[in-house]
């Protein structure tokens, strides 16, 4: 699709393959991709663009199936530019396309417990907009302010309220862009901090499949928390508990199959299209359903186009 694209500092390019950039590594073309050379580039970007044409904001890929039929608009990238992380007064400030595992490292080298972050795949950016969580904790409950740049080009800061976390949720506002966020933790000293991230990678690398090309958890966990990974965590209303009872545990189509390791999470194994990835995700939420009653959500985010030539 053509458009009148605005000039850029940052880097346009047109009809650009979307898979090298998620981590299962599917997915059409963007018809462009847009990498911001900073917020202000990106604030007089979308400012120009003509309104009727999506954007889509783009983080590292960990929790995404772009469609083999590609993304029609502009696919928004940050870059380098977004990545700082810097410690202050007890705050935590990170560019949104900073790593969640990097922003947890930095904090707990200054003493700021951010662990919950290290085994999250994905970028600040993400993380706010899904209020990530894990082991108990979620970014809303460290959450102090956003920045973003709204559609029509505006910068703004986004307080926990104007944000309405939930579980795995938010309500940023349609097409704008995250590009910082603040923290707080509490405060602890750094040796434990990092003896807590190493048992927390540890306790991932066990029951998760790391090696794998994955998106982290497929589906929500109908309890509407997720684990705590304490003892006594309660797993009757767990998505991954809900799909080894349907039987569906490595279960495959094509490419794509549901981990023999941990059953919610679903795995491009060789090969896989996009289509195989949500196909197989959708014949598992109507078989959980037929067994348990309950109807699975995606926790993956889908976009983009189904080519015409699949079943998807």
């Amino acid at each position: 699709m053509t458009y009148d694209l605005p000039p850029v500092r940052g880097t346009l390019t047109p009809n650009r393959p979307l898979a090298d950039l998620t981590w299962l590594r599917v997915g059409g073309p963007a018809d462009w991709l847009f990498q911001p050379a900073d917020a202000e580039d990106l604030s007089a970007f979308l400012a120009a663009l003509d309104p009727v044409v999506p954007v889509f904001p783009m983080g590292v890929g960990s929790n995404l199936i772009v469609r083999d039929g590609g993304i029609r608009g502009v696919v928004i990238r940050l870059g380098r530019g977004f990545s700082e992380i810097s410690v202050e007064d007890g705050l935590v400030r990170a560019g949104a396309a900073a790593l969640d595992a990097h922003v947890a490292r930095k904090a707990a080298e200054a003493g700021i417990d951010l662990t919950f972050l290290r085994t999250i795949p994905g970028a600040i950016g993400g993380a706010v907009r899904m209020n990530a969580g894990c082991y108990g904790s979620y970014v809303a409950d460290h959450f102090v302010e956003a920045t973003a740049i709204l559609r029509d080009g505006r910068a703004t800061r986004l307080s926990a309220e104007a944000l309405g976390f939930g579980y795995r949720h938010s309500d940023l506002p349609e097409g704008a862009v995250i590009t910082g966020a603040v923290f707080r933790g509490a405060r602890a000293e750094p040796e434990a901090l990092a003896a807590r991230m190493e048992e927390q990678l540890a306790r991932r690398d066990a029951t998760q499949p790391v090696k794998d090309r994955s998106a982290g958890s497929t589906f929500r966990n109908p309890a509407g928390f997720s684990s705590t990974g304490r003892a006594d965590d309660v797993h009757d209303l767990k998505a991954w508990k809900l799909i080894d009872e349907a039987g569906l545990r490595g279960a495959r189509r094509g490419g794509a199959q549901m981990s023999e390791k941990h059953p919610n999470f679903l795995i491009n194994a060789g090969g896989a299209t996009a289509a195989d990835l949500e196909g197989l995700g959708e014949e598992v939420r109507k078989r959980v359903f037929q067994i348990s009653g309950l109807t699975l959500q995606w926790e993956i985010m889908r976009i983009g186009d189904v080519r015409p030539d699949t079943d998807a």
